[in-house]
């Protein structure tokens, strides 16, 4: 079986113990076939009652922990984990399953092909998110600066999931042309813009912490919603609509 980025994995007839150090991924392996979840990072918050091994960070994964559990495989994603930790996890034997999405579209058809060759099915819950964004957006469009950090200020920048996902709520990033996937930009040199989207995580934007620094409209939205494919975009687009409003 190949991953997303066509790296073959090779899986046991039946997969019984999963690591995921991705939130998402663990969120959408625990909706679908909690029991197999052995392991994941400090940062897999959902489901709230989770309770498995934590592994540490996507960043800076306890490789050693992660091979004395002996998992099947480890699920990870290309852009949250780092090639050094996948290729030390290779190393000690562990297969890996990397996603690498960059638009809702591909984000739907990798959990498809990585639950099926994990779990054995394709859950109700991701047909049911391919339904909630089959039907394009007719609406009114606006141009957004989408922070994602402060200090230095960094934005969404080109071939980003997030920026896909709200450009189909009629929400357009004025940097998706930029060469940089998550460009510093300078806030006295921005394009013209009519909105400021301003997620919770990764940095934790909040009504006190971010609006203040733009002349044009803020708008607090959930990250989880807006960044984590999995689960969560089932709800995604009804919710962010309301925030976005």
């Amino acid at each position: 079986m190949h991953d997303d980025q066509q790296t073959v994995v090779s899986l046991p007839s039946r997969v019984r113990r999963v690591v995921s150090i991705v939130p998402s991924l663990t969120e959408a392996v625990a909706a679908t076939h909690a029991h197999l979840l052995i392991g994941a990072t400090d940062w897999c918050t959902h489901p709230a009652d989770l309770d498995v091994t934590r592994v540490r960070g996507t960043k800076n994964p306890d490789v050693e922990l992660i091979r004395n559990l002996a998992p099947d495989v480890v699920i990870a994603n290309a852009e949250e984990n780092r090639d050094a930790d996948l290729d030390a996890l290779r190393a000690a034997g562990i297969a890996v399953w990397v996603t690498a999405p960059t638009t809702v579209g591909e984000s739907l058809d990798s959990l498809e092909r990585m639950l099926s060759a994990i779990t054995g099915e394709i859950p109700q819950w991701l047909d049911n998110a391919r339904a909630v964004w089959r039907t394009p957006y007719r609406g009114p469009r606006r141009r957004a600066v989408i922070p994602i950090w402060r200090r230095p200020w960094m934005v969404l920048g080109r071939d980003t999931f997030a920026g896909d996902l709200l450009q189909r709520l009629g929400v357009d990033n004025v940097f998706a042309d930029s060469p940089e996937r998550y460009p510093k930009v300078d806030l006295d040199a921005l394009p013209e813009y009519d909105l400021v989207v301003l997620p919770d995580e990764p940095y934790p934007f909040s009504p006190a912490d971010g609006p203040e620094a733009f002349e044009r409209p803020s708008r607090c939205i959930s990250g989880r919603h807006l960044t984590w494919y999995g689960p969560s975009l089932v709800e995604a687009r009804s919710l962010l609509i309301d925030q976005l409003q």
